[in-house]
């Protein structure tokens, strides 16, 4: 369990002694934001529209399963997107760096290389998220722009900002860091476009669902088995998320039996962390599974995770899209397929 976990869930008398030092911390990032907004510090736009996938919470909130919908979503809709993203716990000593299936997630992070594999569209990492931002127009020529965990890099400018709350968890104790797990004051929800909960939506929320019945074996990806086939049975649950109790909760829920072995989130995993006593099936998150394929035994196993979203959400999100599209003069594949089948053709008079 971590600081936060132990401390930045509840009141307590650690959470109210750190109180002082958590104004401040909230009274620095508001000046921070203010700079941006009055052009003290300088932030860039970008010639194609920017989504901004964040949160407001220190740890994961389900924002990776969501940018690998919303690429679905953009895709159907006609747009050709790409994803930029900080590469958190890279090693790359070159940025920005462009991903792949086959990228090391040591050298450019984790959370990237699964985007990579999952949605099959232009990915690039960096410090510097307005450099691959325009790494991907023009390498790419991607029409639109997603930011994975962007909400505070207010250099690149965006269009449309939404932000994921872990449904159970919430906003903790309300309090900013180091009293409590907010990088930004509770009230920066409401400037935000979108709130998505993962899990549970409150008023003015819209909700987010994860689902995943099949689990993959880490040597061989075609050999799977559906979760219920571990039903009653005792295995060994790894997580090295934002929250690993989700993780366990949804195992719990089809009814499997576990040994819990939560790791901090981004935890470069190595085979000393998996040797357990019990010689039991190994089950972990598919973020996890990329860092421990390499070691992995034949009875270690993930459950990859697909994001489910309120219809009225996508809906909401492509209509917002489209004005911004338009006025910044970047046109979708559909409305172009639209426009020439609706559009008179010529005809040529045979002799």
């Amino acid at each position: 369990m971590t600081w936060l976990d132990r401390y930045g869930y509840s009141l307590n008398l650690v959470a109210v002694l750190l109180w002082p030092l958590s104004l401040l911390f909230s009274t620095m990032v508001r000046l921070r934001r203010r700079l941006y907004q009055w052009g003290l510090l300088e932030s860039e736009a970008i010639s194609v529209p920017v989504i901004i996938v964040g949160n407001i919470s220190v740890g994961g909130t389900g924002k990776t399963p969501l940018v690998t919908r919303l690429v679905e979503v953009l895709r159907k809709a006609g747009y050709k997107p790409g994803v930029v993203s900080r590469g958190y716990g890279g090693q790359s000593r070159q940025w920005p760096c462009h991903v792949t299936a086959d990228s090391d997630p040591h050298e450019v992070g984790d959370e990237p290389v699964l985007l990579a594999q999952r949605c099959g569209c232009p990915v690039v990492v960096g410090p510097d998220r307005v450099a691959a931002a325009w790494t991907l127009t023009a390498t790419y020529h991607c029409n639109v722009i997603i930011s994975d965990d962007g909400l505070q890099h207010y250099r690149l400018q965006r269009d449309i900002e939404i932000a994921v709350i872990d449904g159970s968890r919430r906003l903790g104790n309300g309090a900013c860091l180091p009293a409590g797990p907010l990088r930004e004051p509770p009230s920066r929800l409401r400037t935000v476009d979108f709130i998505i909960g993962n899990g549970v939506a409150h008023g003015g929320e819209y909700l987010m669902s994860l689902r995943g019945e099949t689990v993959l074996n880490l040597l061989d990806s075609c050999i799977t088995v559906s979760l219920p086939g571990f039903h009653k049975s005792m295995v060994h649950a790894v997580a090295g998320i934002g929250n690993p109790k989700r993780f366990f909760n949804y195992l719990r829920h089809a009814r499997l039996r576990l040994i819990e072995h939560p790791f901090p989130d981004h935890h470069p995993f190595r085979l000393e962390d998996l040797r357990f006593q019990q010689d039991l099936p190994v089950l972990m998150t598919e973020k996890d599974a990329m860092k421990c394929r390499p070691f992995a035994s034949d009875d270690w196993w993930y459950v990859p995770v697909s994001a489910q979203l309120d219809p009225e959400f996508e809906e909401q999100l492509l209509k917002r899209l489209a004005t911004v599209a338009m006025a910044k003069g970047v046109r979708c594949e559909s409305v172009r397929r639209n426009r020439m089948a609706t559009s008179p053709k010529s005809s040529v008079s045979q002799p």
